[in-house]
């Protein structure tokens, strides 16, 4: 449990009080079935309680999850899900889709995870990266479950692409979060999370984030999408998802 083994995810507690979060975690799981396909052989990198990577493996996809904590590990292993700890584990050139959601801001040298995930990419193969936004709003609850910075997405994107990777995709989403967020560090509140203030704000707040995300053009929110493929042809574009149709 957390708190006892010094190597366990400080942010198992976040984790159980984010299944309340009905609709953001739709939003996300509707972000990986955006380049889904039934074959695919898919991982999730960091893959926590399951909460993407266990519907999918209902569905029928071939999903490995990776995930060091022992804890979440031995719990998606008695829900089915095959599980390693590390990506040493995992074959190059053996994966159409990478997802890894709210996890690279945990890891020391995210730079070269970067890297290794684009070596366990088959060609063509896609990796989407969803992380925390804005250093500005770093704060005591960021710290507290293991963040070790926030990204730009200029920092992402160029982080991606030096991994070898083709952005194809590169947005910013939860405009209210963001507000929400900077309000909250302003007045010196620690951002700590309740199930009553996660349902509120997933009723509430975040259905209509993704209403302004679009009147916004993507400029600005509290977490920053970056999508990108290997080996891709030269007709392949950028997509921001930031200007005016």
């Amino acid at each position: 449990m957390p708190g006892t083994d010094p190597d366990a995810y400080p942010g198992i507690s976040v984790l159980e009080v984010m299944v309340e979060a009905k609709k953001y975690n739709r939003y996300l799981a509707s972000l990986i079935d955006v380049h889904l396909q039934l074959n695919f052989r898919v991982l999730d990198f960091g893959a926590g309680a399951g909460t993407f990577a266990l519907p999918l493996l209902r569905r029928g996809v071939e999903v490995t999850c990776v995930e060091t904590d022992a804890t979440l590990g031995a719990r998606l292993r008695d829900a089915g899900a095959t599980v390693v700890v590390g990506l040493d584990d995992i074959a190059d050139e053996s994966m159409d889709l990478i997802y890894t959601l709210n996890v690279l801001e945990h890891i020391s040298d995210d730079a070269a995870t970067v890297r290794a995930l684009s070596t366990k990419l088959k060609s063509g193969g896609t990796l989407l990266v969803y992380v925390p936004a804005f250093e500005i709003l770093y704060s005591q609850f960021d710290a507290q479950i293991g963040h070790l910075r926030r990204y730009s997405r200029g920092a992402l994107t160029k982080m991606i692409a030096a991994a070898g990777l083709q952005v194809t995709e590169s947005r910013y989403a939860d405009s209210v979060g963001f507000l929400a967020a900077l309000l909250f560090r302003a007045l010196g509140r620690d951002g700590s999370i309740s199930r009553g203030a996660v349902k509120f704000y997933d009723m509430t707040v975040f259905p209509l984030s993704i209403v302004l995300d679009k009147l916004l053009y993507h400029r600005i929110g509290k977490n920053v999408i970056v999508v990108a493929r290997k080996n891709v042809g030269a007709l392949d574009t950028l997509r921001h998802d930031d200007d005016p149709p």
